[in-house]
């Protein structure tokens, strides 16, 4: 019955945190809203560009690759998170772990041979 107890308590602590975590936040903008000075101007709406007055709409189209390239880097960002900790743990892990850890790069390989196929990787 002591057991049960601990665990409970466990999950009474971690309840706490994620209520003062999500409460916290919101308190502090409700009252940043009340307490902030509203004063709005046709000026403050306008875009700053250096000090230069804007002449043209703000909105400019990026080429997709900037977007690819970044996707590209996210997701072999997301390998060496994902290879960190089967490197640390790997006299624990065993043979299991290291056969995973291949499939995984694997995988990770053929999505780059893809894009290379697809000429993501070519910049113009």
């Amino acid at each position: 019955m002591g057991q049960l107890h601990l665990y409970q308590n466990n999950y009474l602590i971690v309840f706490v945190f994620l209520c003062l975590g999500i409460l916290l936040p919101v308190i502090a903008l409700f009252l940043g809203k009340l307490l902030r000075p509203y004063k709005p101007t046709d000026m403050k709406y306008t875009t700053y560009e250096s000090g230069i007055e804007p002449f043209s709409d703000s909105r400019v189209q990026f080429n997709v690759r900037y977007y690819l390239f970044g996707l590209m880097f996210v997701i072999f960002d997301v390998e060496t998170v994902f290879l960190y900790p089967w490197a640390v743990a790997y006299d624990e892990l065993g043979l299991f772990a290291l056969i995973e850890m291949l499939f995984f790069v694997i995988i990770l390989m053929l999505g780059l041979i893809y894009a290379w196929k697809k000429k993501v990787l070519k910049w113009n």
